[in-house]
């Protein structure tokens, strides 16, 4: 009985790995966790009225806050860096960032563009924590300008975040056209990208 329960725990965990993170993106873009969020806090959704006693919450800067499996945004990949004002492939810029985990915590990070949708970014998440080497999900990218401390960099290729551009604090560095090849080489061969 009790490998039955083992059994039964161990299934459960995997469907939950498999089908949360879509059921969480799912609840985000339908609003019903702001929704939640507010009922709990008292707080308003920007744009609409605030209770009587509170101030209306301010809207801020957008984040990046949706993410999806890299597989499906596979699209053409292609090193055209600029410094322009203009975020293009193979810069690496700053912009807050939700955690999977807690979509009303996050932190500012540095991001490798990889494309773009119109004015929306698709970005690839950078990591300086060494636990990420290693990992078949993370590439190592070295050390580099966008991060002060000069600490070795991982990027993570699973997640592609859509990134507002408009959410972008600033343009962090040129990832080296060589570093950038071999991101691009994975996303080739392990996501169907172009």
């Amino acid at each position: 009985m009790a490998g039955n329960w083992s059994r039964f725990s161990k299934e459960l965990g995997r469907i939950a790995l498999r089908e949360g993170p879509k059921l969480f993106r799912q609840l985000q873009n339908s609003g019903a966790l702001q929704k939640g969020k507010d009922a709990i806090s008292g707080s308003t959704t920007p744009g609409t009225a605030a209770k009587p006693g509170r101030p209306a919450a301010k809207p801020g800067r957008p984040v990046a806050s949706r993410t999806v499996p890299t597989a499906h945004r596979a699209r053409r990949v292609e090193y055209s860096p600029d410094l322009d004002g203009k975020a293009d492939p193979g810069e690496i810029v700053w912009t807050w960032v939700t955690y999977e985990e807690d979509a009303t915590q996050g932190k500012d990070r540095p991001v490798l563009v990889v494309g773009r949708d119109s004015d929306t970014l698709l970005g690839l998440m950078l990591s300086s924590q060494s636990k990420r080497d290693g990992d078949p999900d993370w590439v190592s990218i070295g050390s580099g300008s966008w991060d002060s401390e000069g600490r070795p960099s991982w990027i993570r290729l699973d997640r592609v975040l859509d990134v507002p551009e408009s959410g972008i604090r600033r343009e962090g560095a040129v990832l080296a056209k060589g570093k950038f090849d071999a991101v691009a080489s994975r996303l080739r061969s392990d996501y169907s990208w172009s």
